[in-house]
């Protein structure tokens, strides 16, 4: 018997009880949707905390000046001289690296008005903003030709901005003066709060790298380099990669200390890989459970179907049928009972999905490669459920199957 022969004998024999089969198909509908479903949901919603977490600083690679030593005096890490502008140009192109902002900080009086304060000043580049993710409340980061100038602008922290001109006060345009040099305030940073280390980072005054490198600590080197990866799956490979480059560049050889640190988020990575895989388990164990119940359902009808049909199963071994075809039979209507309600439930799953993000705006993605799982495990399910009333359909004897009442 051809393949499309038994197609369409397993087409007929389903659509002669029309009602249970669409009840068959129903437990594979609601399973396959309700995996398209809460994979949508839980992608979204790992994403959504991809995104927070990358916020928080996972993908962040911190590049620091390395040991001092004079003499028999061992300075500690940041305190070496050998960290430039030009490190943090040759970072830029290494693979993985997203953004890149070198750093200089100092601490000094900050003054407006009749008002002062003792912060930090932190000498940065325009990525600084897009590696934090930390948008301006008011006015805007200075840019590229503010650094290239050294320009005396400064964008403040919240805490800085209360303190100086008050909350309610726009600062934008006024004159701040720092260690007794005037700067144009251009911007305000939206509230951070703390750190995981416990230090504000609203109290603090950014100004171009240059400026302080030139004008305020009068130093031809850099303290550290923030940098950004790609992704926070790639920190670890890209920071490898940063140290190389570094090791080329600083002459290190071979069995020699470095002269500069590179250290990544690892606490917060290890936080990001726990919750991914938390919501990976979840959503195996929601698929496994709703594809068993359609499967179980598609088990318990094929073995009602092989009761009801025993008369006409010996009818066919009797004029010749074999085994094999009975159990091709019984297993190509068990597969098309599973694949036309995974390809609904799919359909399904997708307005779900949608109808989600419209009425409760969840985020939901949808990705092809889960589409094409579930369909993958419909079939599947189709095949494994449905080989039990197949064989037992083709291990019926003839004879015994014509007497069957």
């Amino acid at each position: 018997m051809s393949t499309l022969m038994v197609l369409r004998v397993a087409i007929k024999a389903l659509a002669r009880n029309k009602m249970r089969t669409a009840l068959t198909m129903l437990g594979m509908i609601i399973g396959v949707a309700a995996v398209i479903t809460m994979v949508a949901l839980g992608t979204g919603a790992q994403s959504s905390i991809e995104s927070q977490i990358q916020a928080a600083g996972t993908n962040m690679i911190m590049v620091s000046a390395g040991n001092f030593q004079q003499g028999g005096v061992r300075m500690g890490q940041g305190n070496a001289s050998t960290l430039t502008p030009e490190d943090a140009i040759a970072i830029q192109s290494v693979p993985g690296v997203q953004y890149v902002a070198p750093g200089v900080s100092t601490r000094g009086q900050v003054v407006a008005g009749n008002m002062n304060w003792g912060t930090q000043i932190q000498g940065t580049d325009v990525d600084l903003p897009l590696i934090r993710s930390w948008p301006a409340k008011l006015g805007a980061f200075f840019g590229p030709a503010d650094v290239a100038s050294a320009s005396k602008v400064a964008v403040i922290g919240s805490v800085v901005h209360e303190q100086l001109f008050g909350a309610d006060v726009d600062p934008v345009g006024q004159i701040m003066r720092i260690n007794n040099q005037p700067f144009i305030v251009v911007g305000v940073m939206s509230a951070k709060g703390q750190s995981g280390m416990g230090q504000d980072q609203d109290d603090v005054v950014y100004v171009p790298y240059t400026t302080v490198m030139k004008k305020l600590r009068g130093i031809q080197f850099i303290q550290n380099i923030t940098v950004s990866a790609a992704s926070a799956a790639d920190t670890t490979p890209t920071a490898d990669r940063i140290a190389n480059v570094m090791r080329s560049r600083h002459q290190v050889s071979e069995g020699d200390s470095d002269d500069f640190m590179v250290r990544t988020m690892e606490e917060m990575a290890s936080v990001r890989v726990q919750a991914t895989e938390t919501m990976t388990a979840l959503l195996a164990s929601i698929a496994g459970v709703s594809l068993l119940v359609g499967g179980i359902g598609i088990m318990n009808i094929m073995l009602v179907s092989v009761t009801e049909r025993t008369r006409e199963i010996g009818l066919r071994m009797a004029i010749g049928a074999r085994g094999r075809d009975v159990l091709l039979q019984f297993l190509v209507e068990a597969i098309v009972l599973s694949m036309v309600g995974g390809g609904i439930g799919i359909a399904l799953g997708l307005g779900l999905s949608r109808g989600v993000t419209a009425w409760m705006t969840w985020p939901t993605e949808v990705s092809p490669e889960a589409v094409a799982i579930a369909f993958v495990f419909a079939a599947a399910t189709g095949v494994f459920f449905g080989f039990y009333p197949a064989r037992k359909a083709a291990a019926l004897d003839p004879i015994d199957a014509l007497r069957f009442e």
